[in-house]
């Protein structure tokens, strides 16, 4: 089957006590979401769990399964709450092992840094099997193992590893998106978005409201794989939007 053939998708599980109880905001679901989608690949799923290992090995035994990627961040640190390898390593049903180049890496890392100890060697451990991900920003990589993605929870830090990543994994085309505003409630022209997708087969339409001096409007996304269906199906509901009396804005608003 060609690769451009079909759609490829991912879940994202997010592992972390600091961003249930808000003490952290995630910024991760944003940028992961907008690398996939450069990458062909359909985020269809996120899931946030605590450090707790039978919800992680839960969500990870559900979701692996429900789409073509894993992706998961957070819980890969030298501290004790750190168990996401532990966990992840459970539910595939192999042991965890110091990965020599991991180990290395982070020989070199910590050179200058007070050396390796027992919490930082933590960060060289890996479900028996994985690969490793780059990571350019600190000395601790990532962790590939077939089809799941173990990636730092630092935002800056899992970006690093996704630009590693780049080219390296199978997808389809990337969604282009093009976007039309209008002051239109989303309720009064709910039935023109619907019949605008249903005649534009491979496109969705999503609707983001706002209200903005004292009126209300949406921004309508026309997202779809061919760039130019995506340009003439927003045309086409910018024309749609004017005819029903809603002047559109092309770009949004």
């Amino acid at each position: 089957m060609n690769s451009e053939s079909r759609t490829w998708t991912a879940a994202l599980l997010i592992i972390g006590d600091e961003i249930l109880s808000g003490r952290t905001q995630d910024k991760n679901v944003a940028q992961i979401a907008s690398w996939l989608n450069v990458q062909g690949i359909r985020l269809t799923e996120v899931r946030v769990v605590p450090d707790v290992e039978e919800r992680i090995v839960a969500a990870v035994n559900d979701l692996r399964g429900a789409s073509d990627y894993l992706f998961t961040t957070g819980g890969i640190g030298p501290t004790h709450d750190d168990i996401t390898v532990d966990a992840i390593a459970v539910a595939i049903g192999v042991p965890v092992v110091v990965h020599p180049d991991a180990r290395a890496a982070l020989e070199r890392y910590y050179e200058t840094r007070g050396g390796l100890n027992d919490a930082r060697l933590r960060m060289a451990r890996v479900p028996e099997g994985a690969e490793l991900i780059a990571n350019p920003v600190s000395g601790a990589p990532g962790i590939r193992l077939g089809s799941i993605f173990i990636l730092a929870g630092v935002p800056h830090i899992t970006a690093g590893m996704l630009a590693g990543l780049t080219g390296q994994i199978e997808g389809g085309r990337p969604i282009v998106s093009v976007t039309v505003g209008a002051m239109a409630p989303e309720s009064e022209v709910a039935d023109l978005l619907r019949e605008t997708e249903r005649a534009n087969a491979g496109v969705s339409i999503g609707s983001y409201p706002f209200f903005r001096e004292g009126r209300v409007g949406a921004n309508f996304v026309v997202r779809a794989e061919d760039a130019d269906l995506a340009q003439q199906t927003a045309d086409l509901l910018a024309a749609s939007l004017e005819s029903a009396g809603y002047p559109a804005v092309p770009g949004g608003i």
